[in-house]
């Protein structure tokens, strides 16, 4: 499974689930690190570990692999690394103090998925 791949299904998962401001970034030109990032938020600490896991589910069944997986114990940022494709799930606090789009967010490399 390629990278475009991978990304579609975080995204149809993460709206499907009720995520909000679903945000898709291509870093491809930016950083070797990944291809892209992937940045939602869900309204508790629930729904950001029912969000991540549901994802990690969606991606495995699909025949992808989870590399590495944090903050999903006080799930205020969850960051799941899919290897070409980074996801961080946030609740609202979290995600205005970081900011994350700030960093890697254009408007030619940034799509906003319908949530």
């Amino acid at each position: 499974m390629n990278s475009d791949q991978t990304v579609k299904i975080i995204c149809d998962t993460l709206s499907a689930k009720k995520a909000y401001d679903i945000l898709k970034i291509d870093v491809k030109e930016k950083t070797s690190l990944c291809d892209y990032f992937v940045i939602a938020s869900g309204k508790s600490s629930t729904q950001v570990g029912a969000l991540a896991d549901s994802v990690i589910d969606a991606v495995e069944l699909a025949g992808g692999e989870v590399r590495r997986k944090e903050g999903l114990d006080d799930c205020r940022w969850a960051v799941v690394d899919f290897g070409d494709i980074i996801l961080h799930v946030f609740n609202d606090e979290t995600r205005l103090f970081y900011h994350l789009e700030r960093l890697w967010s254009t408007d030619e490399n940034t799509e906003k998925i319908d949530d």
